[in-house]
């Protein structure tokens, strides 16, 4: 029984550094390219099941990444990218004086309300959370490999969760486009 996790290939919307969130932005080319390169680099790597966030960059990167592979894919909203609110779409937002949504990548500690028809951290925390105990623990329990493909904060949650991390250390765990990262 093993669990890893993986975020889905680049975007349009990566390369120009507009914020994404639940907005539903397809793979680029490059995102395709990634995620064929990683299927060829973890070919090897068993999996029994599949977890996805249903945003199509996510589906997309685990339909290429699992091609040809008898590996059933399951969506599930629970896995969608953290909501950015009104800031979703926004370009280098990190180039704005008091943007309220850098405290989120700057200090996450201090993000505590969201942004307006934003997310907050701890209601990021509870549908993942409850993701995790209803699903992923009683796979894990019955010896499954399982796969999550999901996005960067999201995946960040879920590794923080797992891992133990304190709010401060959210994006510590550096999550990179396609590459693959084994939590249990």
């Amino acid at each position: 029984m093993s669990l890893y996790i993986m975020r889905h290939g680049k975007t349009d919307w990566n390369e120009k550094h507009k914020l994404q969130g639940r907005t539903d932005v397809p793979l680029n080319e490059e995102g395709r390219r990634m995620a064929e390169k990683a299927r060829e680099e973890y070919k090897d790597v068993h999996f029994d099941v599949c977890w996805c966030s249903p945003l199509i960059r996510a589906k997309e990167t685990a339909e290429i990444l699992l091609r040809g592979r008898d590996i059933p894919i399951i969506t599930d909203d629970r896995l969608r990218e953290m909501s950015f609110g009104i800031y979703e779409g926004q370009e280098n937002s990190f180039e704005i004086p008091d943007c309220p949504i850098n405290t989120l990548f700057w200090a996450p500690q201090d993000y505590k309300t969201p942004v307006e028809d934003g997310e907050s951290l701890d209601e990021l925390f509870e549908r993942t959370g409850s993701f995790l105990k209803e699903v992923i623990e009683p796979h894990l329990e019955g010896g499954l490999d399982i796969l999550i493909v999901g996005h960067g904060a999201m995946n960040s949650s879920i590794i923080s969760r797992i891992k133990g991390f304190e709010r401060k250390d959210f994006w510590s765990a550096g999550i990179e486009n396609c590459k693959l990262m084994k939590l249990v």
